[in-house]
């Protein structure tokens, strides 16, 4: 038996295959490579390029491998596009996530783990965010997220899929060993975006916004480590296997940083002092995003160890010199 992976030629998908693939796990990828890159696949796990709402392949691939456990990354993630083209949006994360629910109904596969968003709580309502926060999204990325997260509990409720949907709040980093981190050429984070600042690859970096009711303006938000989220995702996986039923937790540390925050911590870890000019706000932006990550450790037994702001900057950055030493040699 083997798990599914969606989207594993991405960023985040990638080091879950990683993870499966260190704990000795049969794993196979499906990934249309529309933002992911083949090469992050690692040529021992099997590849399939489409899309996910391809029921036929996705069937196919289902049978095939003999699939026991789905883990969805696919999915289109960046807040302003969605606001821009929320029709692309809902087509991309909402309806082609209910063609794979489908075919994990229909071809018998029992648990699904759902890559959700602390987007689906749009206004912060409280600080750090349980998962009981009302479900409010302010863009059409977190509503989209949200639906998926709706048909995977009516789903639950009518054929027994065991689900568990992980809300993620800010990744960041890459792979301690070198090995993945986030490749993708219109990257919006923001860590990623200040290295490549650092590193000379942008020019300038901009903040959106520093009339944000937090503490020096900017907007807070709570990042976690990559390979941190990767390791709630196996521990999810095991909850289900071992019977642990639905699950919906938030994946963060449970502490904020701010825009200004991040910047000094890329600026000190790099030793670069880059330029940073001022923007307006971006449209779908709340002002903070802090996880309370009670039940998932709790539930999940699951412990962070790479929840140092500057451990989280160093790895990016090394990630992001290996991308310019492949670049210069290409």
């Amino acid at each position: 038996m083997s798990v599914l992976v969606t989207g594993g030629a991405g960023y985040i998908g990638s080091h879950m295959v990683l993870a499966l693939s260190d704990a000795g796990r049969d794993v196979v990828v499906i990934d249309d490579l529309s933002t992911g890159f083949r090469s992050a696949v690692p040529q021992n796990v099997p590849f399939v390029e489409g899309c996910v709402g391809d029921a036929v392949l996705v069937g196919e691939t289902l049978k095939r491998y003999e699939v026991d456990a789905i883990v969805h990354f696919a999915g289109s993630i960046v807040v302003p596009d969605s606001v821009a083209d929320p029709l692309g949006y809902y087509l991309n994360n909402t309806v082609r996530s209910r063609a794979l629910i489908a075919a994990a109904v229909e071809n018998g596969v029992k648990r699904f783990v759902f890559s959700s968003t602390a987007a689906v709580y749009g206004e912060a309502s409280s600080d750090p965010l349980s998962e009981a926060a009302p479900l409010d999204p302010v863009s059409p990325y977190g509503a989209s997220k949200l639906m998926t997260e709706r048909m995977l509990a009516d789903s639950a409720q009518a054929y027994g899929l065991a689900y568990a949907a992980l809300r993620y709040f800010n990744v960041a980093g890459a792979d301690p060993a070198g090995r993945a981190g986030q490749s993708s050429h219109r990257a919006t984070h923001l860590i990623k975006v200040a290295s490549q600042a650092a590193l000379g690859k942008r020019d300038r970096l901009e903040i959106y916004g520093a009339d944000y009711p937090t503490p020096d303006g900017t907007c807070v938000r709570d990042y976690i480590h990559v390979s941190d989220l990767v390791a709630a995702h196996v521990l999810a996986l095991d909850h289900l296997a071992a019977g642990g039923g639905t699950l919906v937790a938030n994946c963060g540390y449970g502490r904020g940083a701010s825009v200004l925050e991040v910047i000094q911590s890329v600026k000190r870890v790099s030793d670069v002092d880059f330029r940073v000019d001022m923007a307006p706000r971006r449209a779908g932006d709340p002002a903070s995003l802090v996880a309370d990550p009670s039940r998932a450790r709790s539930t999940l037994n699951w412990t962070a160890k790479h929840d140092g702001l500057d451990e989280i900057v160093a790895h990016a950055l090394a990630w992001e010199r290996r991308l310019a030493e492949r670049d210069a040699t290409a």
